[in-house]
């Protein structure tokens, strides 16, 4: 599960640089294989859909099988979260709640797939 602000129409470098160290050395990549969920908050409108795409695309290189749907994208966030940093916005939290259920499914039908293809092999 990643879950991202958005900087400058990206993701942040420190993000970044930790998957790029969890990659390598080449040949040696913890990603490889992995399920992978996206969620985000900005104080934008997009609410960090350019740091996902960007995640997404990095996530191809890296072998991962990135969740398509539901996308959590919670744009002005300084609207949907109280003084504790308590998320208030029931809508964004349904789709989070969705995100983590099909996440889990996700994992399992990858889970099995791969346990099929080696009593194929």
């Amino acid at each position: 599960m990643f879950v991202t602000p958005e900087y400058n129409y990206s993701v942040p470098g420190v993000l970044k640089n930790a998957i790029d160290w969890a990659s390598r050395p080449y040949g040696d990549n913890a990603w490889n294989d992995k399920p992978v969920a996206i969620m985000g908050a900005s104080v934008g409108a997009l609410g960090s859909a350019r740091a996902q795409y960007h995640l997404r695309q990095m996530f191809v290189f890296l072998n991962m099988h990135a969740l398509a749907q539901p996308e959590v994208m919670v744009g002005n966030a300084a609207q949907r979260f109280d003084e504790k940093g308590n998320l208030t916005d029931r809508q964004s939290a349904e789709l989070i709640r969705q995100l983590l259920t099909n996440l889990v499914s996700w994992t399992h039908r990858l889970q099995s797939s791969s346990s099929s293809l080696l009593r194929a092999s």
